[in-house]
């Protein structure tokens, strides 16, 4: 059968953000400790991050940019963060006073369909202050999907690092992790049957860890039909 010029642009538009292909990811980067009364960074970036591909913040697609970002407490407060644009990411600060492991969480649900997907950004970091006694636990991110290392402010370089996966509040088993290393080598996990997995990182800098999964459900969004849910989810680890 031979296509129009317009039925070939929308199947390679169709083939362009299937979820194999729609690799562009929403991350936070924080350090990984903090101190009481001292104000902490919160940055968050669109991007490839395997390529050092950040996208300016002016350019983000769709309403990416009305992501919600939430700061829980070792003591489980929840206050809603307000980020601030600047030039290739958005920007928030907040100042801890408790001691324990503070999780931030940012969550987006795309408004336009793209394809046949709606897409479903999800992201977490967390902050150790003083000591890991409280909130070091991967189920205080409640997203639907998440990424947790309960000793990503001690990862070190050539020492084994653990993590674990959930996805709707419960164990992520057998599921395809990716993790990807400061110079964009990449390489894929699976999780075990209680939801964990393991690397080594032989580099120090920043690492990106990814976990994504495709909702066969239907259904309309905003007007619009859609064929599947695709959702991933981040976590950014610093390596010593």
């Amino acid at each position: 059968m031979k296509l129009t010029p317009l039925k070939t642009v929308l199947v390679l538009l169709t083939l362009l953000l299937s979820p194999q292909l729609f690799a562009h990811a929403l991350w936070i980067e924080t350090k990984a400790t903090g101190t009481k009364g001292k104000p902490q960074e919160i940055s968050i970036y669109f991007g490839e991050f395997s390529d050092n591909d950040i996208t300016p913040a002016a350019k983000w697609f769709s309403d990416l940019k009305d992501f919600s970002l939430v700061l829980i407490s070792p003591s489980k407060k929840e206050i809603k963060l307000t980020p601030t644009a600047l030039e290739k990411k958005y920007q928030a600060f907040f100042t801890p006073e408790e001691d324990g492991v503070y999780t931030v969480v940012m969550q987006h649900t795309v408004k336009d369909v793209y394809g046949t997907m709606k897409l479903d950004y999800n992201s977490s970091a967390n902050v150790v202050v003083g000591n890991k006694t409280a909130g070091n636990n991967a189920t205080a991110n409640k997203n639907t999907i998440g990424v947790f290392s309960e000793n990503a402010d001690v990862a070190k370089k050539n020492v084994k690092l653990s993590g674990f996966a959930l996805y709707d509040g419960v164990a992520a088993k057998k599921q395809k992790i990716k993790v990807i290393a400061p110079n964009g080598w990449e390489k894929e996990l699976y999780t075990d049957d209680k939801g964990q997995f393991e690397f080594t990182p032989i580099w120090s800098g920043q690492y990106m860890v990814e976990f994504a999964h495709t909702d066969k459900s239907a259904g309309e969004h905003n007007g619009k039909k859609y064929d599947e849910i695709w959702k991933m989810a981040t976590y950014s680890i610093e390596v010593k």
